[in-house]
Parts: C-alpha cells; sequence; structure tokens
C-alpha cells in the first residue's frame, strides 16, 4: 500500500462511469492484529467483531478507543467464521464453507440456534426488516430474521456488469456498502436494484510499515446512525479508522 495517504490510485478500468469517492481521515483507533476481520458492527458505543481462519475463529466485543477485547468466544476448530450483524438484540454470524450460521444472545454471546443454507457465507448485514447476505458471488440473499428462509436474491452491477466477491457488509443510510474481496474498494449498492451507485476506494489507507506484522486485504466496516460515523479495517490491521467521504 502507498505510504502517502494524499495519493489516491485511480480505480480499475472497468468501473469509470460510477460515482466514485475517496476518503478523509478522521480518527485512528487501535486494533488487535491477531483478528483475521470477517465481520463488524458498531452498537452502542461497541464494537462486535468475527475473526477468521480454521482454530482461530472468534466472535468479539471490543472497546472502540482502545482496542480492548472485553467479551470473546471461539469457534469449533471445523468452523472458518465469516460476518455478522445484529437485529433484535441478536448476533448472526456466519461460517464460510461449513454451511452453517449461529444465532447468539447479544448480552451474554450464548448460542441461540444455529441455521443452514446452501452455498457459502462471506457478509451479512441487515436493513430493518430482513437479514442480507453475500456469499462471494454478485448475488446478494435476504432472509427471513425469524425463519432465517430466504426469501429472495438480487444481482449486484455496475453499468450491467456483475460485481463479484462481495463480501463484508453494511446497511448505510439506504444502501448496502459491500467491501468487493482482493481490492480496496467498497461498492455502494442500492438494494432496490441491486445497481453500484458509487464506489469509494480506500487506496492508501493503511501504510503496512506501521504495523508489526504482515497485514492482509481491506475488510470490515461498521456504521454509527447517530453520529454517522463511517468505521473500516482490515484483516491482521493493526489500526480502524473512522473516514469521510470525499467526492472525487
Amino acid at each position: 500500500m502507498s505510504c502517502d495517504k494524499s495519493v489516491k490510485s485511480p480505480l480499475p478500468a472497468e468501473i469509470p462511469k460510477t460515482p466514485t469517492y475517496g476518503y478523509q481521515i478522521v480518527n485512528e483507533f487501535p486494533h488487535s492484529q491477531d483478528a483475521f476481520t470477517q465481520g463488524l458492527v458498531y452498537l452502542d458505543g461497541f464494537l462486535y467483531e468475527s475473526t477468521g481462519l480454521y482454530g482461530q475463529s472468534s466472535l468479539r466485543k471490543v472497546n472502540l478507543s482502545n482496542g480492548q477485547i472485553l467479551q470473546s468466544i471461539s469457534l469449533d476448530n471445523q468452523y472458518f467464521a465469516e460476518g455478522i450483524t445484529i437485529f433484535q438484540n441478536k448476533i448472526f454470524q456466519l461460517t464460510w464453507q461449513s454451511n452453517t450460521g449461529f444465532v447468539y444472545d447479544k448480552e451474554t454471546f450464548e448460542l441461540l440456534e444455529q441455521f443452514s443454507y446452501s452455498g457459502e457465507g462471506w457478509g451479512i448485514t441487515h436493513d430493518g426488516s430482513n437479514l442480507i447476505m453475500s456469499d462471494g458471488t454478485a448475488f446478494l440473499r435476504y432472509l427471513d430474521p425469524t425463519t432465517l428462509n430466504e426469501i429472495k436474491r438480487i444481482e449486484v452491477t455496475d453499468s450491467g456488469t456483475a460485481v463479484r466477491r462481495l463480501n463484508e457488509l453494511e446497511f448505510v443510510e439506504g444502501e448496502i456498502y459491500a467491501n468487493v474481496w482482493l481490492t480496496n474498494l467498497i461498492a455502494r449498492i442500492s438494494p432496490s436494484t441491486g445497481k453500484v451507485v458509487g464506489w469509494i476506494d480506500l487506496t492508501g489507507l493503511l501504510d503496512s510499515e506501521d504495523c508489526f506484522q504482515p497485514i492482509d486485504v481491506l475488510n470490515g466496516i461498521a456504521y454509527d446512525p447517530a453520529e454517522k460515523r463511517l468505521f473500516v479495517t482490515g484483516k491482521f490491521w493493526c489500526k480502524l479508522f473512522e473516514i469521510q467521504l470525499v467526492k472525487k
């Protein structure tokens, strides 16, 4: 990644027509560098984080200001944890290739139930009514939060081209924000059409030399609707950032 945070690399040639946004760093916070971040949620002053990898997967409650882990449970070694969302005082967590999701009590992290789905689990969020799940393809699945049955799927496209590798999700001011795996991009998606209405380019956000260990890709979006704060981080990143978007 670029050491000069003022230099923003151009977006790939295949997405020139959609509005693009850079960023301004508002705040930096410490982030545990043992966290292979797969899911991130902000709620009531705390971060909730799902970390992945076999044998290392966990669910955590984290102090935003200092990165301290306040509460944590580990998943069984057979599971590779993925995205999380919090809805109606329950935490919903996906796993990668086990076709299994978990539902926890938000306060105690007690496991309430498991649910099954076809294909892979990547990211998950909600729109206030339904859960919305990504599976690494260009499709987003809507799930009933009570039965956890699939209601519908929408295809995400940009200028008519399918946008694949949709990863971590966050519902932000009526749009679905999605990390696109192996890129520094976040897609801003219209839930009604599936069309990408904007791209956020976070190239250069973290200087790898700031961290003591190697870092992995950008992944992790959380939003504070009360204060309209947007937080982002990545896998094995030593920092978590609050950013403001800047129209290019």
